[in-house]
């Protein structure tokens, strides 16, 4: 039985998009693959001109969530790629353009959103154009109809990549948007592995099947222990996650539960303050050995600490030691001769965290499509004055 049917009618009332748009994203993904693979000759010979012929700048952008696409993404680029890569987001480019942007640096900038609409997505576009001088964009997003796309749709040095129609999320938090948008952009700047992707973006579209209906009462029993506050914990590309992961259960629970995110070794710097008997604690476990092992230390520091919090730690390896180190653990199976890297299993993690925002957000009495009903907080910011530079 999936999640979905584990609901009740009087449950999905308020969150029948949210719910769609979780659920939906195993197939998403697949479709996102195909869509990327189309356009494999155009987005060669643009990176081929724009990028490798003068070494440029890749800067990732976008606002909320878009932004923490670009910084889940950009270790993995950092590591497989000669570039500098930055992941900066819209709301700090468009208040200090020339603290970011480098007159006579080859920039290319990758703009990330579900509408298009957002004030600062809109005003970072024309910005890059106004103040680097060899400028090259690509436009990632879920609306053609956006007022980025249309934008970009003019100009030649902007390539558009419009992701599946059914990922431009009608709820309030963006959820496929979000996961096709990385999924599209890692497979942008690495298609001589197309193939290889291609195998492995199916396990990982398996494994969220599973979770979907299987390992989702887990995440049930997890809400129901009314935890007040939740913490969540990652490393490198599992730090942006995080990000991601915080932000969903803060928007989708109407900021009535705090919640925070940090670096597995940041956290012991100060923020493990903010631990007491009723927090929430997720760690998602790396698949790099080395860098498991600064994670398992703080799994058992945790445990050894005692009190009535509760530790969950995501992990996809084997190893039973977890298991018994944590309150909780969420093992995502391995396959035989597929070693899914971090930048992968994020997509597994991702769908844990946006099932415990859902859950724990109509546990509340919260409305998952709108959580924010009186308009404090919009779907597409609003407010937002641009000035002219």
């Amino acid at each position: 039985m999936s999640f979905v049917k584990s609901l009740h009618d009087e449950e999905i009332k308020g969150a029948k998009h949210t719910v769609k748009e979780i659920y939906q994203q195993p197939d998403l993904w697949l479709q996102t693959v195909g869509i990327i693979e189309k356009q494999k000759v155009e987005i060669e010979d643009f990176i081929s001109e724009k990028i490798h012929s003068n070494k440029a700048r890749i800067i990732f952008t976008g606002a909320g969530t878009s932004a923490y696409v670009g910084d889940t993404l950009s270790p993995v680029l950092r590591k497989e790629l000669p570039n500098q890569i930055d992941s900066i987001s819209t709301t700090d480019i468009v208040t200090n353009p020339l603290n970011y942007f480098k007159n006579e640096v080859p920039t290319l900038l990758v703009s990330f959103a579900r509408s298009g609409n957002s004030p600062e997505s809109v005003a970072t576009y024309f910005l890059a154009k106004k103040l680097i001088n060899n400028i090259s964009q690509i436009i990632i997003t879920c609306n053609p109809e956006g007022q980025l796309a249309k934008e970009a749709g003019k100009d030649e040095n902007t390539l558009v990549l419009l992701m599946p129609e059914e990922s431009n999320d009608q709820g309030f938090a963006m959820t496929s948007s979000f996961s096709c948008m990385y999924i599209s952009a890692l497979l942008t700047f690495q298609l001589d592995r197309l193939e290889e992707f291609k195998r492995k973006i199916e396990v990982v579209s398996e494994n969220a099947n599973r979770i979907l209906t299987q390992q989702y009462k887990t995440v049930k029993n997890l809400v129901s222990l009314n935890k007040k506050r939740v913490v969540y914990l990652g490393s490198s590309t599992l730090k942006g996650l995080s990000q991601e992961a915080s932000l969903k259960h803060l928007e989708l629970t109407s900021g009535k539960i705090p919640t925070f995110h940090e670096s597995v070794l940041g956290f012991r710097h100060g923020p493990k303050s903010l631990v007491d008997d009723e927090t929430l604690i997720f760690v998602f476990l790396s698949n790099d050995p080395y860098t498991r092992k600064y994670e398992i230390d703080l799994l058992k520091e945790l445990k050894n600490d005692g009190g009535g919090k509760t530790v969950v730690a995501a992990a996809n390896t084997n190893n039973k030691e977890i298991e018994e180190i944590c309150d909780c653990a969420f093992i995502i199976p391995q396959q035989e001769n597929i070693h899914l890297d971090d930048h992968l299993v994020a997509l597994n993690y991702l769908v844990i965290g946006q099932l415990f925002a859902l859950f724990n957000s109509i546990h509340l009495g919260v409305t998952p499509d709108n959580p924010s009903p009186t308009g404090m907080v919009n779907r597409v910011v609003k407010g937002v004055n641009i000035y002219n530079f």
